[in-house]
């Protein structure tokens, strides 16, 4: 017996070049994400309906840039940091709603929350950098880019995006210019 799936959105079809099932297609082609971010805001100020609008990302690839080496001490300053910032909000916290004791201000609530908490971070730090064995002695922050940014429009009002960006102040179709007229 099939298991109803509560927590699954309804499947979809992915975006393709011809556009999306609901009826988008593209009007524009740009290299950078900012291109086309901007292509949008223009629409939006010469008053287009940009609800009816997409930004597709296409040829998307994940990405890991390495900021560093990661030493024991360097794990304990991120701890610290960390936990300096999250202890000083709860002290400050218990300090507002006077939790602790009316007589304490919150702001010294907060100093010693923050005390504590980079402490405890710092050796929290230390205990996950040490627990790691030496697999992962480096920092680093993922993401994501694409190889092209396509902007999708309703095919009702296509035409009509299309000669807002093709007039002569408009940012222009990017990449696509030519294919698309």
């Amino acid at each position: 017996m099939a298991q109803p799936q509560y927590d699954r959105p309804p499947a979809t079809n992915p975006p393709t070049p011809a556009g999306l099932a609901g009826g988008q297609v593209v009007i524009a082609s740009y290299s950078s994400y900012a291109e086309a971010e901007r292509a949008v805001d223009y629409l939006s100020d010469q008053k287009f309906p940009v609800e009816r609008t997409a930004i597709v990302g296409r040829g998307l690839s994940s990405f890991e840039q390495v900021t560093g080496r990661l030493t024991i001490w360097r794990a304990a300053a991120q701890g610290a940091a960390s936990g300096a910032v999250l202890g000083a909000l709860f002290g400050w916290l218990f300090g507002l709603f006077d939790w602790v004791n009316p007589l304490i201000s919150s702001l010294l609530l907060a100093l010693y929350g923050a005390i504590f908490g980079a402490v405890l971070g710092a050796l929290l730090g230390m205990l996950g950098h040490a627990l790691t064995g030496g697999r992962r002695d480096f920092s680093s922050i993922t993401g994501m880019r694409a190889d092209s940014y396509d902007i999708l429009v309703d095919a009702t009002v296509a035409a009509q995006a299309g000669q807002l960006l093709d007039a002569p102040t408009a940012p222009g179709r990017g990449q696509a210019s030519g294919q698309l007229r």
